[in-house]
């Protein structure tokens, strides 16, 4: 090989030279010996050789690490030693060697965060932030339209008077009733049927009446055409319209009252309306509901009709006449004083009688199942009666009508046959005479 002037040159023999004098092995200086040479071949010592990466481990750590768990009498011990964490178990166990709260001052706040800082009462009134709220308008409640109740239900309302009657007065009007109630029997269901819904709608007319006597506004029209309504849908389909015709009643309920030209008392407006409804519409639907042919076969409804309808009346009888002849003890003071208990004992032995001899004359009753319907229905025409009571001394109210001589009105005929007609219904049910 021959350099650029013209000089031979050697080949290289891939050798570094070596100055005289000086031993051919690389250095680091301050390190110890690892080895040492034997013939120019290096020895190495055992006990510093690592084992190869694909040995067994020995379970040996760094000395960092073992240096945390050394214990010996070197004041420098006590100095946590640098550890590496791998695992969250690692991260838990030092945790609370930093208390984040120390950045918020010199107070100490338990919900204190790192990020958050609490300035001095003087900065504090420099940076604060006004706000500008609008103010919240103050409800506002409808003006009640009925008086508040008072210890006394009679006290400071209006009470309407009653009209002077006799026992006989009220015996003819009642023998006159049920003389016209027995003739349209023969009439036929349709005509029972009209003859209820009639009953019905002039008995809810008087409710309304006595609502608004005390101040509440019910929405009478409203109400009347709900329970006739319900009569003719009961007639037509049976009890599955009862929920349709209820919520429209209450969905149109709203309407009205929500576009009255004045404030008025939703509770005793919607209320009594809803009230007077399910009392007299929903309880009295019940006898339009036996009369429907889709009901009972071979037309037996009149004939249940009419045992509710016969033993209700001879309850009434009884309870009035044995009542005025041997009445003692009142059976309800606060409801009705008049009402005794010698007067429900002697109506519940009428209807009894009635029950065994009145009710097997018409098919398809007989005497074991009149005796059970007697039994039943002496038992809630009754309570029926005392509900009506309830509600007029509630009102304030002597009679709910004057439609009837020697009675009241309407509603005071009709309540205990009210709870007599879907007592008989269910009874019906239960004794299979369905």
């Amino acid at each position: 090989m021959k350099s650029d002037d013209g000089s031979t040159l050697d080949e290289p023999t891939g050798e570094f030279p070596v100055a005289s004098g000086h031993d051919p092995r690389v250095t680091i200086t301050g390190a110890e010996m690892v080895a040492s040479f034997v013939d120019d071949a290096p020895v190495v010592d055992p006990t510093t050789l690592l084992p190869h990466w694909t040995d067994a481990p020995t379970g040996q750590v760094p000395i960092v690490v073992a240096r945390e768990a050394a214990q010996n009498d070197d004041p420098w011990s006590a100095v946590p030693a640098p550890a590496w964490r791998e695992g969250e178990a690692d991260w838990v166990a030092h945790e609370d060697q930093f208390d984040a709260s120390i950045l918020a001052g010199d107070e100490k706040v338990d919900d204190a965060r790192p990020w958050e800082f609490i300035l001095p009462e003087e900065e504090i009134a420099e940076e604060e932030v006004v706000r500008i709220e609008a103010p919240r308008p103050t409800p506002t409640r409808a003006q009640r339209t009925r008086q508040r109740a008072t210890s006394n239900p009679l006290a400071g309302r209006a009470v309407r008077q009653s009209s002077s009657s006799s026992v006989s007065s009220a015996t003819m009007t009642g023998v006159l009733l049920a003389i016209i109630v027995f003739a349209i029997f023969f009439a036929g269901p349709l005509g029972v049927t009209v003859l209820i819904l009639a009953s019905l709608a002039f008995a809810s007319a008087e409710a309304y009446a006595g609502f608004r006597a005390v101040g509440a506004h019910p929405a009478t029209i409203l109400g009347i055409v709900a329970v006739l309504t319900l009569g003719v849908a009961v007639y037509n389909k049976g009890l599955v319209v009862l929920g349709a015709v209820t919520v429209l009643l209450t969905i149109f309920g709203f309407i009205w009252y929500m576009s009255a030209e004045r404030k008025i008392d939703v509770l005793d407006g919607l209320g009594a309306t809803i009230f007077v409804y399910v009392w007299i519409g929903v309880l009295g639907s019940y006898g339009i509901l036996m009369l429907s042919p889709h009901t009972f076969a071979n037309r037996h409804g009149m004939a249940y009709v009419f045992g509710a309808l016969a033993l209700t009346i001879c309850n009434d009888v009884g309870a009035l006449f044995t009542g005025r002849w041997l009445g003692r003890r009142p059976l309800n003071t606060a409801l009705s004083p008049n009402k005794t208990v010698e007067g429900a004992i002697g109506g519940t032995i009428i209807t009894l009688i009635a029950g065994a001899v009145i009710l097997p004359l018409v098919s398809p009753w007989t005497r074991t199942h009149g005796v059970e319907a007697a039994v039943a229905l002496a038992i809630v025409v009754p309570l029926g009666d005392l509900f009506e009571s309830m509600v007029k001394r509630t009102l304030g109210l002597k009679d709910l009508g004057r439609l009837l001589p020697g009675h009241g009105g309407l509603l005071d005929r009709i309540d205990g046959l009210l709870f007599a007609l879907p007592t008989m219904y269910y009874l019906l049910h239960l004794l299979k005479l369905s």
